[in-house]
């Protein structure tokens, strides 16, 4: 999309944001939108310069909707690919609540990671400490923690936060986990287990379970059983077996989710489920 001719055309759409004729308001509106995410800069230049409360609300919203139609357009294109990478999924989640994030900011972040479990990692030694290797960089030497105090937070599904306050719920802390451990070729994986995301390290006839949220606790499979016995669950592979990031990408919409809900912001609900609908093909009860 072109930008306006002049800013003599942007003066005038800014100006009659405060029209309240419906038809007119409209038109200026869908006008401003028209031109895509390149006027968001001049948008937030005119946010400035207005004292008008009305008007500020109503730049808001165009930012917001350019910006939300943008993340919805990266989504689409990473639901459609083949790769579906993790990294680059957490990111567009991220982008949500902070559209100016930069995907490298996050590989940045947990290359870091990677650096400092690197420095200790012994990769000839037995799985289960190698596991202990990496809890120990994560959780005592970076101090990873559950956020048990804000467990409903908005923010323990939003990566960057995740890595700046090195707190998460489960899933987001097994994500940090998965995606360190599997940059040191450890056969890492995510388990879709009910109400508890996990992990599982899976090479050949060797198969255990680690649960991040605990600290890297190591349990067994039939620590599994008697948890699905507990819940009342019929048992199924998925409880067990590795899930795929598209499963890991759902999970973290529906979180955030119940997230806002519970902080009664139920417009930005359903603006989440919208992006659920785009990783679901439209059917958000499904899975």
């Amino acid at each position: 999309m072109n930008l306006p001719m002049n800013d003599r055309e942007l003066k005038a759409l800014v100006a009659l944001l405060d029209d309240e004729d419906y038809e007119v308001l409209t038109h200026v509106e869908e006008r401003i939108i028209s031109y895509g995410n390149p006027i968001i800069p001049h948008l937030e230049l005119a946010w400035e310069k207005s004292f008008d409360p009305n008007v500020q609300r109503r730049l808001e919203d165009l930012i917001h909707t350019l910006q939300f139609e943008s993340l919805k357009a990266r989504l689409s294109k990473w639901y459609d690919s083949s790769e579906r990478d993790l990294t680059e999924g957490m990111w567009i989640i991220a982008t949500y609540q902070y559209p100016d994030l930069s995907l490298e900011s996050i590989q940045e972040g947990l290359q870091q990671i990677y650096y400092d479990s690197w420095l200790a990692f012994k990769a000839d030694v037995h799985p289960y400490d190698q596991v202990r290797i990496l809890n120990s960089v994560l959780f005592n030497k970076l101090k990873f923690r559950a956020n048990t105090k804000n467990f409903h937070s908005p923010a323990n599904s939003m990566i960057n936060r995740v890595l700046e306050t090195k707190r998460g719920n489960p899933i987001s802390l097994c994500v940090v986990y998965l995606l360190v451990a599997q940059r040191l070729k450890m056969p890492v994986y995510g388990v879709n287990l009910p109400s508890l995301f996990i992990l599982t390290f899976k090479q050949d006839d060797l198969q255990f379970y680690i649960n991040a949220f605990s600290r890297g606790l190591i349990f067994s499979a039939q620590d599994i059983d008697s948890y699905i016995k507990q819940m009342k669950l019929s048992p199924d592979d998925m409880f067990y077996q590795p899930c795929q990031n598209i499963d890991i990408i759902r999970r973290m919409l529906r979180n955030l989710t119940v997230s806002f809900e519970k902080l009664d912001e139920f417009e930005k609900a359903d603006e989440v489920k919208q992006l659920l609908e785009i990783v679901t093909d439209g059917d958000i009860f499904s899975l």
